[in-house]
């Protein structure tokens, strides 16, 4: 079993907050504090420093995200029924990291660029430590990405609609990993986000 965890980067949303037309993708959208990269760019960077497989989900007609994904060094998995809600992509993602046998996944979202690499090593050091899910929290808040040992892969699997793994961070317990960064609380929903 692959002791480091298999980076996860969820782009496979429409971002109808940042768009309701849907005509420019919030994926896509250059981010002034990262030297211009497009937000979903920002996002894999950071978890790619981090991480040596990162399997990054997107959905069908992705307006160019995927090819920008495999060019820096994702693997890209098309999720044809990303648009039924979080858990598609998240099962799409986990079953496709079947074959290399990981330990745990470490799943973080592409429209949250401004998380630490510092963070994102302590959650894998965490979950390659043995814990079951890991979480940032700050300020007695937990925030996102988190990271699933492989005792969760059952219930990861058999997931559906938009809450994602919400329901196993309630119900089961959480190692909470302390962290200085506001990173983890920071998504880009809107363009005054950028």
């Amino acid at each position: 079993m692959n002791a480091l965890p298999v980076g996860i980067l969820l782009a496979a949303g429409r971002g109808r907050r940042f768009d309701p037309l849907g005509q420019r993708n919030k994926l896509l959208q250059l981010l002034p504090a990262s030297g211009g990269d497009p937000v979903v760019v920002a996002s894999a960077r950071k978890l790619l420093a981090v991480l040596p497989k990162v399997i990054a989900v997107v959905p069908p007609g992705d307006g160019g995200v995927g090819a920008l994904l495999t060019s820096i060094g994702c693997e890209v998995v098309v999720c044809p029924e990303a648009d039924s809600g979080m858990a598609a992509s998240l099962v799409q993602a986990l079953s496709h990291s079947l074959p290399l046998d990981p330990a745990s996944w470490l799943v973080a979202l592409g429209d949250m660029p401004h998380v630490a690499p510092s963070t994102l090593q302590a959650l894998a050091d965490a979950l390659a430590a043995g814990a079951p899910i890991a979480a940032p929290v700050m300020a007695g808040r937990r925030g996102n990405p988190v990271g699933f040992g492989r005792v969760h892969l059952e219930a990861l699997l058999a997931l559906q609609g938009d809450q994602g793994a919400r329901r196993l961070l309630q119900t089961c317990a959480v190692t909470e990993v302390p962290v200085a960064d506001p990173g983890i609380f920071r998504d880009i929903d809107t363009p005054a986000d950028l």
